[in-house]
């Protein structure tokens, strides 16, 4: 009999910070509507993600999952990079 693992939650976001070693900061917006009014309201949680090989990038989206405490802080992994930052763009502005 073979059991497969748990399906974890995954969440998508762009590197704020990547200064720390084997660590990144992950900014993660969503919309939640307001209770009484209805309107869209864009928020965001910081969440702090392992990063073993150092592939991430401030300004990368990124996909990050959920796992075992591993300080602290921490308490989800890098994934995968979805999408990096156009360089041109970046010396342009």
């Amino acid at each position: 009999m073979t059991e497969s693992r748990n399906t974890r939650r995954t969440l998508q976001g762009v590197v704020s910070s990547s200064s720390a070693a084997k660590t990144i900061t992950v900014r993660v917006e969503r919309l939640v509507r307001h209770p009484k009014y209805g309107k869209y309201i864009r928020t965001h949680t910081k969440v702090h993600a392992h990063d073993e090989n150092g592939e991430a990038q401030v300004g990368d989206t990124v996909e990050v999952m959920a796992c075992r405490p591993m300080s602290k802080l921490k308490r989800w992994r890098l994934v995968r990079v979805v999408t990096r930052p156009d360089l041109a763009e970046e010396i342009a502005s």
